[in-house]
């Protein structure tokens, strides 16, 4: 970690841009996978031979699934196209800030699209109130990882973290010193 938080100290503005792009890209990769199955199962649904059985409330909560799962899909893949039309023109901040609302927007999206679906399938399964007991603990689960943690964990360090970073404070006001890592 020391010698990631030295490299990161030493490179440039564009560097850091660039880093962070690549970074976002990586993420998007895995919230594209998922959403994109989501949305091919949420497709063929309606051709499966239970479905037309469904109640009202179930072909409403499908639709919110669909849609939702259609949304995150636009907003996680909408940062390659803002790459095509910006590109080559030096503008990867504005690059990446559009890419990471983009991201997070899809991600809100892809909650919905996750519970609607949880709440559809168990409520076509199960008792109403089941479902509804089923869909709020995934759900709580879902903003518990996606959401609480990372935001409570933005400015908790761990012990050996601190370490690092004393070393590195140490390191950086002796830069003859050589490292320890």
């Amino acid at each position: 970690m020391a010698a990631e938080k030295r490299r990161m100290k030493n490179e440039t503005e564009k560097q850091r841009w660039d880093r962070n792009f690549a970074d976002l890209l990586q993420e998007l990769r895995v919230a594209q996978t998922g959403v994109q199955i989501l949305f091919a199962f949420l497709l063929t649904l309606p051709f499966s031979n239970g479905f037309p059985k469904v109640t009202p409330f179930q072909k409403d909560t499908y639709l919110v699934a669909l849609i939702s799962a259609a949304f995150a899909t636009a907003m996680i893949i909408s940062p390659v196209a803002f790459h095509r039309a910006l590109f080559r023109q030096g503008r990867k901040p504005e690059l990446v800030r559009y890419a990471h609302r983009m991201a997070t927007g899809g991600l809100a999206f892809m909650l919905i699209s996750m519970v609607s679906s949880v709440l559809l399938i168990t409520d076509y399964l199960l008792t109403f109130w089941v479902a509804v007991v089923l869909t709020v603990v995934t759900g709580a689960y879902f903003v518990t990882f996606w959401a609480a943690i990372p935001f409570a964990r933005r400015n908790w360090l761990d012990e050996d973290a601190e370490e690092e970073d004393e070393d590195f404070a140490d390191e950086a006001a002796e830069p003859n010193v050589p490292s320890r890592a």
